[in-house]
């Protein structure tokens, strides 16, 4: 039976690479896979999905306003049929593509594994993570440390000096230079300000 699996984390666990060999478990047993990304993620060119270890992959760009049920089913009558539906950045969509991707499953039958953050910097839910939370069949915690060793759950983001930003969007696209995964408590010490990230 088909299922909506939301693989979650903060920054730096490894989602992307484990998107990618999934896919490719997939594609090795002769089977199709379609992968997703959102448009204006480019940092490693649009359309594709990049891992910090240097893993790389083509993906279809999807915009914010995109109906993602459609898209899906307008593919799987094309060609072979599709074994899974892999989406990166998972918390770029937004809770209307959430539920998009819950009829592909239910209704086309495609298992759904997406990947993204649970919270933000501020320690607050993406609007499409609240949504996988409370509706994804199976939810699986992708682990990463924080510089303590301890697990991390949450997220910073930084300015250019290296200091803990406290507002601005909630979404903003970035890597190792903007964010630093951190554990609840130096997180809480961060946006307190007892903490401060080494200039990168």
């Amino acid at each position: 039976m088909a299922k909506l699996y939301f693989n979650y984390s903060t920054m730096n666990a490894g989602k992307s690479t484990m998107l990618l060999q999934a896919s490719y478990n997939y594609q090795e047993r002769g089977m199709r896979t379609v992968q997703l990304i959102a448009a204006f993620d480019e940092r490693t060119g649009r359309g594709v999905i990049g891992s910090r270890i240097g893993l790389e992959a083509s993906a279809i760009p999807f915009e914010p306003h995109e109906d993602l049920f459609r898209l899906i089913a307008t593919l799987s009558g094309e060609g072979a049929p599709i074994a899974c539906i892999f989406v990166d950045e998972a918390h770029f969509m937004t809770p209307v593509q959430v539920w998009q991707l819950a009829r592909v499953v239910d209704r086309l039958g495609i298992p759904v594994m997406v990947y993204g953050l649970r919270t933000d910097f501020q320690g607050k839910l993406f609007p499409a993570s609240q949504e996988l939370l409370a509706i994804a069949d199976e939810m699986r915690e992708v682990r990463t440390i924080c510089h303590c060793g301890r697990k991390a759950t949450m997220v910073v983001r930084l300015d250019a000096e290296g200091k803990v930003l406290h507002e601005g969007a909630q979404i903003e696209v970035g890597g190792n230079e903007k964010y630093v995964s951190l554990c609840r408590r130096h997180w809480d010490e961060a946006m307190n300000g007892a903490w401060v990230a080494e200039p990168v």
